[in-house]
């Protein structure tokens, strides 16, 4: 896929450090075909989703070569408009952006949201520190704990949320979870992408294959 410009809207500092970490290889390869990929954030899941698609309209309006993502987290439901699932949140997502689209009576509008995405975490960021298992606990200095979390990280719910059993397994090593320093600090260390990939088979391998399609 060719584009001058991929945006990639999230919801927070935290997402924006880890995703630049993450895809700091792809984006690297993406620039030199031509396509620079860029992420931004937009202060919390209601503002992203609420001012997320008129920014979105507002770059792929005006250019016609760029494409625009929207990702906020799954977790909690029905902010921003009611949703549950991500397929709720991405037809929601959608349709905000497309009734901008015909608000404003553009021309091909059909092209125009062609170049707009919808991806998400599941539930969570922090559903990729639980996928690094190893890299967390390390960063915790220990090599085990009595905390239990689905064994298929996406698959935690709206109760026991990703973010929740971080912030509970620093508890346990009597320290407080700070996002934006350790979130960058724990995905630093991880040197295998493909095996968040697996770990995270449901949002996040389509979000990187994605973003590889600029790449290739």
């Amino acid at each position: 896929m060719r584009a001058d410009k991929v945006v990639v809207y999230v919801e927070g500092p935290s997402d924006k450090s880890a995703m630049d970490i993450l895809m700091a290889g792809i984006m690297k390869q993406a620039e030199n075909k031509g396509t620079k990929i860029e992420l931004s954030f937009l202060k919390g899941k209601g503002p992203l989703m609420n001012k997320g698609p008129k920014r979105a309209a507002n770059d792929l309006i005006k250019k016609p070569n760029y494409h625009v993502v929207i990702m906020p987290d799954l977790y909690p439901a029905n902010e921003g408009g009611e949703h549950e699932t991500v397929e709720e949140m991405k037809e929601l997502l959608k349709g905000k952006f497309n009734g901008i689209l015909k608000e404003r009576r553009v021309k091909d509008p059909e092209s125009i949201s062609s170049r707009f995405h919808v991806h998400c975490f599941k539930h969570d960021l922090e559903a990729l520190l639980l996928a690094s298992e190893e890299e967390l606990l390390d960063y915790l200095g220990t090599k085990e704990t009595k905390i239990k979390w689905n064994e298929d990280v996406e698959e935690q719910d709206f109760t026991d949320y990703p973010k929740k059993i971080v912030k509970q397994l620093f508890e346990e090593s009597g320290r407080n979870y700070r996002p934006t320093v350790d979130v960058p600090e724990i995905l630093s260390k991880v040197n295998d992408l493909e095996k968040l990939m697996k770990r995270c088979p449901q949002c996040f391998a389509p979000f990187v294959k994605f973003l590889e399609s600029f790449a290739e």
